[in-house]
């Protein structure tokens, strides 16, 4: 059994790639997985400073929910995020988490396996690739991990919109086959 963290980074309630999370968790747990699935939505993220504190201390001068979020993942196995495209990136709640995430940075860490999930109203096959770039920068500082797969689901805008599509049994076959 393994342990698995799933962050889903969309603040819209009905989010397509919240979705896209929950089939994902329901995979990988269906497996007889440990998982926690963590949402963005009401949580506390202040912007990093880049006072670089945490490289000393071990934790950020902000007291918010970030550092339970870096705790679990720091103790996972396999760690999946979930993010909307927002013209052509990552959402900017997941980008302000990776900064944070910052204070990890010297710390050891169990998580191997990295997948990532995004949405997108725009349904060309590059749309994506701005996100999973960015994905792969935060990946690049951890080298005992990588980006095991990437699932992206376009033309779907509004909210729901992805119920009934394909896209969701795919997210729960990646969360199952781990």
């Amino acid at each position: 059994m393994r342990k698995v963290v799933v962050i889903s980074t969309s603040l819209r309630p009905g989010s397509n790639s919240h979705s896209m999370a929950e089939r994902f968790a329901q995979g990988a747990q269906d497996a007889g997985h440990e998982v926690e699935l963590i949402s963005l939505r009401g949580k506390e993220i202040k912007f990093c400073i880049g006072c670089l504190s945490c490289q000393s201390t071990g934790a950020c001068v902000f007291k918010d929910d970030v550092p339970a979020i870096m705790d679990s993942v720091l103790n996972a196995d396999v760690v999946c995020w979930a993010t909307p495209i927002y013209y052509y990136e990552m959402s900017g709640q997941m980008k302000t988490l990776i900064d944070r995430m910052n204070a990890m940075y010297p710390k050891d860490y169990r998580f191997r396996d990295i997948y990532l999930l995004t949405t997108a109203a725009e349904d060309e096959a590059h749309v994506p690739e701005r996100a999973e770039c960015g994905l792969q920068g935060w990946i690049d500082c951890y080298g005992k991990c990588s980006l095991k797969a990437h699932l992206f689901c376009g033309g779907v805008g509004a909210p729901r919109e992805i119920n009934g599509n394909d896209k969701l049994q795919e997210a729960y076959e990646m969360g199952k086959s781990i």
